[in-house]
């Protein structure tokens, strides 16, 4: 742990330049989801996520701990798809207190129709701008961070719905 409290000139810089990249990424993804499919980065998040998973389907809790929001975020985020019919609540015949959270067609149809513009869009302000082994420099900086936090894996699960 560093015992140095203030930021040098040059580590400012650096942190801002990276925090402003970060942000200015996070937002033209979401335009680009936005402008392409009609869906939010929140909503791809969710749907991607059940995309992924074996018959499409997870109790709220699961959902909550991949996508590592609370459980009310993800509840009222399920909502508000169930309303525009990308998901829907379906009983848990094992657990009459719990239910499933499941894509529905439209979910399918509208998580594919995203997949490929937001592929293209990562890959053209992200990946067509690394040089050389700028990738594999930056995937150890990303596990040195992530160590440091000490929460690589609710990061892993994160990162496995990013563009797949």
């Amino acid at each position: 742990m560093s015992k140095q409290s203030a930021l040098t000139r040059d580590e400012v810089e650096v942190w801002r330049a990276f925090y402003s990249m970060r942000r200015h990424l996070d937002r033209a993804l979401d335009r680009q989801l936005q402008d392409d499919s009609s869906i939010s980065t929140s909503e791809y998040e969710i749907l991607l996520t059940l995309h992924n998973v074996p018959e499409h389907r997870l109790r709220l809790k699961e959902l909550a701990g991949i996508v590592g929001w609370e459980k009310s975020r993800v509840s009222h985020q399920v909502t508000r798809m169930e309303k525009r019919g990308l998901l829907r609540r379906v009983e848990c015949d094992t657990d009459a207190r719990g239910s499933w959270i499941e894509l529905t067609t439209d979910g399918r149809r509208a998580t594919l129709g995203a997949m490929r513009g937001h592929v293209d869009a990562i890959r053209r302000y992200f990946f067509d701008v690394l040089r050389g082994d700028d990738g594999q420099r930056l995937l150890g900086l990303s596990g040195r961070v992530l160590d440091a936090i000490g929460s690589s894996s609710d990061c892993e699960a994160d990162t496995d719905n990013v563009a797949s």
